[in-house]
């Protein structure tokens, strides 16, 4: 999705065949299985499934656009001997134009292999950056969370903490600071969650650039070279690429 696509309840045009919009946005929900680089643009037109309009249609088009063009690119998967367990977490804050909620994304990898993704709006509205930046950390804590418990029962132990890579400072000093701070105090369930698998040593909240963010991707549109860069970061590459 490009830069200057605003997406919104109020502008555009009724289309004809609704229910044609609907089935190919439900197909496209399951691309995203295998294509995290298109989650954030069908999260956002599947946001219009109650009443599409034509700007929403012409953004459809571009996906599938952008599909047709790409159809040999897919995720790769390497062997690697060290089986960490690490995410990225973003947020888009505000980004919504007729609500003003904010957009999590967060994309985990294991062993440097991608294996969840998602990118969604969230439910509230948040009055801060950080405190959108802290929504998303929960979401991806909680994804670590399940995905630790299921390599348990499948016999796969991970001895090393899970990291979790954030670019908001204010989120990371909550997340490791053990005094409750006065601005955070709504997002109580969210914030003593990650505390306590930061505490029982299950997870470590690091920094990184919004450069290297790899979820940013997953949060709003980008200029193409940022696209593309977070896109092979994503392990989506054509097949030409690989190595066989």
């Amino acid at each position: 999705m490009v830069t200057t696509c605003k997406l919104t309840v109020n502008e555009g045009d009724p289309i004809e065949n609704e229910s044609m919009f609907r089935s190919i946005v439900g197909a496209l929900q399951y691309v995203v299985i295998t294509r995290p680089d298109i989650a954030f643009s069908v999260n956002k037109v599947c946001q219009y499934m109650h009443k599409p309009l034509d700007t929403h249609f012409k953004a459809i088009k571009r996906i599938l656009r952008y599909l047709r063009g790409t159809l040999d690119y897919g995720l790769q998967f390497t062997r690697n001997s060290k089986l960490l367990l690490e995410g990225y977490s973003d947020a888009s804050w505000g980004s919504d134009i007729d609500d003003r909620r904010s957009t999590s994304g967060f994309c985990v990898f294991f062993g440097g292999n991608p294996i969840s993704w998602s990118s969604r709006k969230q439910k509230v509205v948040s009055r801060s950056t950080a405190e959108a930046e802290y929504r998303s950390l929960a979401h991806v804590t909680a994804e670590i969370a399940w995905i630790r418990s299921l390599l348990t029962e499948l016999g796969i132990e991970v001895r090393s903490k899970s990291l979790v890579w954030c670019d908001s400072s204010a989120a990371i000093a909550v997340a490791n600071n053990p005094v409750m701070h006065s601005k955070f105090k709504h997002v109580e369930l969210d914030l003593f969650f990650v505390r306590e698998k930061v505490v029982n040593g299950l997870l470590q909240v690091g920094h990184v650039s919004g450069q290297e963010q790899v979820a940013d991707v997953l949060t709003k549109p980008l200029s193409a070279g940022q696209f593309e860069k977070f896109r092979k970061k994503l392990r989506v590459i054509p097949m030409e690429s690989r190595d066989i």
